[in-house]
């Protein structure tokens, strides 16, 4: 069963509303997705896996808005009590969740992994999730991110300054 046949098994064993949405692969990063399909960046989130340093082998996956920043120095870092963390490389995110960048998703991570959703994402109707392949796209109410087993957290991301001087 592919990665995307996977996801969609997933999302069909919770129960939960959902709507599937097939997307160019060119266009699975989130600014060109929301650009071309005409989402806005707080209607999308991305999935980030984190990988520890010291010590090494610990990894988490975390959920924030497109138009935010993931805290990994101070509050992910806190949550998994690691000395030192930092974004998964590309190889790294496909080994621990068999998926690819621009296409990692909450739904049929493996059930080890920690899943940590910035509480922002509770307070939306609905987002954009990815779908397990960079041509897959999946809307959900964020009830089913809970259902998926993520955990919200408050500080989780900061927002992303609009103003280039406080970057």
């Amino acid at each position: 069963m592919d990665i995307e046949q996977q996801v969609r098994a997933a999302v069909a064993a919770l129960g939960i509303e959902h709507e599937f949405l097939d997307c160019d692969p060119e266009l699975a990063d989130t600014a060109a997705f929301c650009a071309h399909y005409g989402y806005e960046l707080d209607e999308s989130a991305n999935t980030i896996v984190v990988a520890s340093k010291r010590p090494p082998g610990q990894y988490a996956a975390c959920l924030v808005l497109a138009n935010t920043r993931l805290d990994v120095n101070k509050r992910v870092r806190g949550l998994m009590e690691v000395k030192k963390l930092s974004f998964a490389a590309a190889d790294v995110t496909a080994e621990v969740t068999g998926m690819i960048m621009g296409g990692v998703t909450v739904f049929g991570l493996p059930p080890d992994l920690p899943l940590y959703i910035d509480s922002r994402i509770m307070d939306k109707e609905w987002v954009i999730v990815g779908g397990g392949s960079r041509s897959l796209k999946i809307k959900v109410r964020p009830a089913a991110l809970t259902a998926a087993g993520g955990i919200p957290v408050e500080g989780l991301a900061n927002p992303i300054p609009t103003d280039p001087l406080q970057a």
